[in-house]
């Protein structure tokens, strides 16, 4: 309902009111107890419920700034996770522990990842860990002071427009005035920059992570299969299924889980048994696969692979210099 154009149920455009009025609250109360880390602190976040490609952002941002000479820390809440302590990830690490995303940032990334419920608490671990920290979902995180807030818009736009419970936002759109950038996301964009925020004084820039093959990570196999029963558990599958077939891979069968969802054997015997076609995953659903799929069978995952528009870097770069705090 939310992703349709039409108007909400009038039931729903009442309480939307009222969710603000709480929301507002307790923004403000987050806020008036922020608390500032020694190193400079990028958040990545939305206005909307549901992916808007964060994560991938994240593994974008993070290859970039090593790049650049620096040493991003990745700062994360741990979704799926059962952690309660701010947590180092290491390679013994299960997703049950610290979440499938925090997981996934750590084995891609190649950088320290923290993954933290309390992120006053991960922030100060990871101060300790590099010279800039990159936080995952934070722009409702209010509670850290940043240096530069960037906010994704998703690729399939913003639906109705209308606030929870009655529409996919957050917050309302006038909450943008408070991101020093933003960056419309995704590779089928369907993004309308509407008039009510048309005249924030930000540049809008465009990136996008792109399905790019199939990789076998138990590396059995180089062939990959050319149709395929797609699985997955993420916030919008239907995407994990464009971009398998805008590689030209035929989708024959699929399988969508909640978002996060903790994989068990069970799920793993129903998936093999319920096909003929071979099983593909999105790595963040991978990760929670591996150490229940079978060791000698191909586990194949959708690789990708990420553009910016030129200088977004750049002004990424430049928002964080106006302290002085960022090699570059």
């Amino acid at each position: 309902m939310w992703w349709q154009r039409r108007a909400p149920h009038l039931l729903l455009q009442v309480l939307s009111p009222i969710y603000q009025a709480l929301n507002d609250h307790n923004l403000k109360r987050r806020e008036s107890r922020q608390s500032r880390v020694d190193v400079p602190l990028i958040s990545i976040g939305n206005i909307t419920v549901g992916g808007s490609g964060k994560t991938p952002f994240v593994l974008w941002l993070a290859d970039a700034l090593r790049a650049q000479g620096n040493k991003p820390v990745i700062l994360c809440r741990g979704d799926g996770g059962n952690a309660r302590q701010a947590v180092h990830i290491t390679p013994e690490h299960s997703a049950a522990e610290i979440g499938d995303e925090a997981l996934l940032l750590a084995r891609e990334s190649g950088c320290p990842v923290v993954s933290a419920q309390d992120r006053v608490a991960g922030a100060r671990m990871s101060a300790t860990l590099g010279d800039i920290i990159i936080l995952d979902d934070g722009f409702q995180y209010r509670q850290l002071h940043r240096d530069c807030d960037i906010v994704l818009l998703p690729a399939g736009g913003l639906g109705n427009g209308a606030l929870l419970p009655a529409g996919p936002l957050r917050e309302p759109l006038s909450a943008l005035q408070r991101a020093d950038i933003i960056v419309q996301s995704g590779s089928r964009s369907e993004l309308e920059i509407h008039a009510d925020f048309v005249d924030i004084k930000k540049k809008t820039w465009s990136w996008h992570a792109l399905p790019s093959q199939l990789l076998d990570w138990n590396l059995l196999s180089r062939i990959p299969p050319a149709t395929v029963h797609a699985v997955c558990g993420i916030a919008k599958p239907e995407r994990f299924i464009y971009s398998l077939q805008d590689i030209g891979i035929d989708v024959g069968q699929h399988s969508f889980f909640p978002d996060h969802h903790r994989y068990t054997a069970h799920d793993m015997q129903r998936i093999l048994e319920s096909s003929q076609l071979t099983p593909v995953f999105t790595a963040k659903d991978a990760v929670k696969v591996q150490t229940l799929w079978p060791q000698d069978k191909p586990l194949w995952v959708l690789k990708q692979i990420f553009g910016a528009e030129s200088g977004l870097l750049h002004q990424i770069e430049s928002t964080l210099n106006t302290d002085g705090d960022l090699k570059c």
